[in-house]
């Protein structure tokens, strides 16, 4: 290996050891050990600029019985989540769009697109939903993938600089190499991975508030039948996002007997 080749592999493995020793948390529910290179006042604050800007831009819908429900349902998720982020504002906004999805901003900011609702169906389903989303907030999934972006970005900045003084065309191969590598070999990766936790904590959210976990199985099996009808399935698994269906249903399947514990909990005697 070439001297260069040595001095920036040392700089990129220091600068990972660096940020791991001191940007660690770790995951509620999953206990999960993970790199945030940001503060969740930090956080919070782009949590709730993007959503007070998405307000404005976006239809917000006023059905006085729907909104009623996401509230109620929105409550209640939040009540058993807070512990794991107690410093949340926490703000349910259901809008109008056609798009079959939701999404929570860090700090607690959740949206609901009325276009998913066909499909959760009952206010079970819809806390499937919502108990996925906040997972994500409280799991600080964010701040995560943010820490993420700007370690791959130091990554390339040293690269780049390791490789200046190198021949032209191998300075180019090298910088596409890292960016295709960075994106199939752990940006993609890495978000199905944090789909699948905010699964496994957000069933057992569900699960704490009341909700029969069992009904979270039912209602991607719903989703899966709509992605078909829709279309297809997104494209090659490990060019994905998102877990496929059939992954998710079979994981929470495996993960059931642990929020059905949960739920008995929530039985009155």
């Amino acid at each position: 290996m070439k001297n260069w080749q040595k001095q920036s592999s040392l700089v990129v493995a220091c600068t990972i050891l660096i940020a791991c020793v001191t940007g660690c948390s770790t995951v509620p529910v999953t206990g999960r050990h993970q790199l945030t290179l940001i503060s969740a006042s930090q956080e919070m604050e782009l949590g709730l600029s993007s959503f007070e800007q998405l307000k404005k831009e976006t239809p917000i819908n006023k059905d006085p019985a729907l909104n009623a429900m996401v509230q109620r349902v929105g409550n209640q998720i939040a009540r058993v989540a807070s512990p794991d982020m107690p410093n949340a504002n926490w703000e349910f906004v259901v809008f109008e769009s056609q798009e079959a999805n939701a999404f929570c901003l860090p700090g607690g900011k959740v949206g609901i697109y009325t276009g998913i609702l066909p499909i959760t169906k009952t206010e079970v389903g819809l806390a499937t939903v919502i108990g996925h989303e906040v997972a994500h907030a409280t799991a600080r999934h964010g701040g995560e993938r943010i820490s993420q972006a700007m370690l791959m970005q130091t990554g390339g900045q040293v690269l780049g600089t390791a490789v200046s003084a190198a021949d032209p065309t191998w300075q180019s191969i090298t910088q596409i190499a890292y960016g295709v590598g960075t994106k199939v070999g752990f940006e993609l990766p890495h978000s199905r991975s944090q789909e699948s936790e905010a699964d496994h904590i957000g069933l057992i959210y569900m699960a704490r508030a009341g909700y029969d976990p069992n009904e979270a199985v039912a209602f991607w099996q719903r989703f899966q039948a709509y992605t078909q009808q829709a279309g297809g399935t997104g494209g090659p698994a490990f060019l994905r996002t998102h877990p496929l269906d059939e992954t998710r249903i079979r994981k929470l399947k495996e993960l059931m007997p642990d929020a059905e514990v949960e739920f008995r909990k929530t039985a009155k005697p």
